[in-house]
């Protein structure tokens, strides 16, 4: 859950069941059709076995069937509101990284507010997924400007395709967004994600993040 289509790639590269000779994946068509013919977000997160020999376009094909049948369970086929089932996928992706289950349906609205009213997403993780940093916390003021489509920061609306692959719960918590006006949000302290709709509050509580950071409390 939350893997990148990278990450799945490089561990079905280093596998022992996977063959080496053929490492093709062109053919590999993803579950919702899109402009960059991108497999992201379309490896559903399992636990798989292969054979020994198994080629990667194989491999990624069970992904991608067992991703099809899954999001078409879940209710993704249909979209939500006026969001298409990649966008749905998208959003669910961004939802997955920026969030934890037990706040995955405030951050899925805050994201559908900021989109409502044109606002830039403004999301760490977009960006970090753009420039392969992912994991960290703090996101630089020079990372911010940088000129790819994935920088949510410089450019509003959606980024051009998921950044990794979500969960069944962030996928269902995107289809069923909380009810709320919010459209910030920070983790002040592990544990301790707060929503609103005031710029002002956040701004106190990004003081706050940066001064819990500062005190190591999120080591």
């Amino acid at each position: 859950e939350g893997s990148t289509f990278a990450s799945v790639l490089s561990l079905l590269k280093s596998n022992e069941n996977i063959s080496k000779s053929k490492s093709g994946y062109a053919a590999v068509k993803p579950v919702y059709s899109n402009p960059r013919n991108s497999l992201e977000g379309s490896l559903f997160p399992a636990r798989y076995s292969f054979e020994k020999n198994t080629n990667i376009e194989t491999a990624l094909n069970s992904m991608v069937a067992k991703a099809k049948s899954e999001y078409s369970r879940i209710g993704i086929d249909a979209g939500f509101e006026k969001y298409k089932p990649f966008e749905v996928l998208t959003i669910a992706s961004m939802v997955q990284i920026e969030g934890d289950p037990s706040n995955f349906s405030k951050v899925a609205r805050v994201i559908y507010n900021r989109l409502k009213i044109g606002m830039a997403l403004q999301l760490n993780a977009t960006v970090q997924y753009a420039t392969n940093s992912q994991g960290q916390i703090m996101l630089s003021n020079k990372a911010t400007k940088i000129n790819s489509p994935y920088n949510t920061y410089r450019f509003a609306g959606l980024p051009p395709t998921p950044i990794a692959n979500p969960s069944v719960d962030a996928i269902k918590a995107t289809l069923n967004p909380a009810a709320g006006d919010w459209l910030y949000f920070i983790t002040v302290a592990p544990g301790d994600t707060r929503f609103t709709n005031s710029n002002d509050e956040f701004n106190t509580w990004k003081a706050l993040y940066a001064k819990n950071r500062k005190a190591g409390v999120f080591e």
